[in-house]
């Protein structure tokens, strides 16, 4: 498929904005390798050989007694001596490079936790002895997800109110912006305060409550563009010729309302992640024990004889909002009539 004169222009401009091209890769290189999390940091073996047979317990699990008559038939606790020795003396296990899931305790620790980093716990744990590296790789996982689904639901919904708003104008728009308004005063943290106290909020729950109210970040650009594109000539010439109001907007409109959401997307989904790990951090988000950013910022505050908590939350979120704010600079340049290729940073 050959990409039109103003795609390949607009490829041209984002890499040859060095900062938000390379903070893309980045991303994309980070996002990608937390997807695979369970095979990076897990308290399961990634493969076992016992017995001339083969087991994998990241993907499916087992139970003791699989591994001999002398254990229970509950599920298999793979960090127990007893079971890795009986494992060890007819087989080997091939173990993923962090051996501990954001879940796991980790045991023996020489000084009581929070632990400081060692060649075991690269990033140290915390104070309730969970590897904090672990617990920073699926946290990131977590926020980002969470950041994209909350990002693209919310956006498409803005979208369809943002479009439906300006191309009918009149009594349509008028309602609809009193409403806006009135829904954009709801006390949005008191809400999810009472929330909170009726049912312990998940990922689901969570999305669903802070869609009620992040879809409107959008509306009002793509309302501009539609009652601005509505009384062009092509759009009146459609009209004229019968086509419907859904293709109108789809077709003849909506390309020109995209330009202009799509250099929003990457800081809303920045604002997305950091709404998130607010919550988590005042403790009006995800359950106790998930992994989180914010969570972990509430790490690093409790214990501030631990430092490496601070700095890991730190770097961890503060280096995931800067990718993300570079590659929208870069966005937001790509969509620029004024910019050319040659303009690099």
């Amino acid at each position: 498929m050959t990409l039109s004169p103003v795609s390949q222009r607009r490829i041209a401009i984002f890499c040859a904005n060095r900062r938000g091209f390379w903070s893309l890769w980045i991303f994309l290189a980070a996002f990608g390798l937390s997807l695979f999390a369970e095979f990076i940091a897990n308290d399961r073996p990634l493969l076992i050989r016992f017995d001339d047979r083969w087991y994998c317990p990241v993907l499916h699990d087992y139970s003791e007694d699989a591994f001999g008559p002398d254990f229970l038939p509950t599920a298999a606790d793979y960090t127990d001596p007893e079971l890795r020795k009986t494992i060890e003396a007819k087989g080997w296990m091939l173990w993923p490079p962090i051996p501990f899931s954001y879940t796991t305790s980790v045991k023996d620790l020489n000084v009581p936790s929070p632990s400081p980093p060692t060649a075991r716990n690269w990033l140290g744990t915390d104070d309730q002895a969970r590897d904090t590296l672990a617990r920073a790789i699926y946290g990131f996982r977590l926020s980002v997800l969470f950041g994209f689904t909350l990002t693209l639901v919310s956006s498409i919904v803005g979208v369809i109110a943002g479009a439906v708003q300006g191309f009918y104008g009149g009594t349509t728009d008028l309602l609809f912006q009193r409403f806006i308004e009135v829904w954009s005063g709801m006390p949005e943290l008191y809400l999810l305060i009472i929330l909170g106290s009726m049912i312990v909020p998940g990922f689901w729950v969570l999305l669903i409550f802070l869609l009620l109210f992040r879809w409107m970040s959008l509306t009002g650009v793509v309302r501009a563009e539609f009652l601005r594109g509505r009384n062009l000539d092509y759009v009146r010439a459609a009209k004229a010729l019968g086509v419907s109001d859904i293709v109108t907007m789809w077709r003849h409109i909506l390309p020109n309302a995209m330009v202009a959401t799509l250099t929003y997307l990457p800081f809303t989904l920045s604002g997305s992640v950091t709404l998130l790990s607010t919550l988590d951090f005042l403790g009006f988000g995800l359950p106790p024990g998930s992994p989180s950013l914010g969570e972990l910022v509430a790490q690093g505050k409790s214990n501030l004889t631990a430092p490496w908590l601070g700095f890991t939350a730190f770097f961890v979120l503060g280096g995931v909002l800067t990718l993300l704010i570079f590659i929208g600079e870069a966005v937001r340049d790509a969509f620029d009539p004024r910019r050319l290729p040659s303009a690099s940073r």
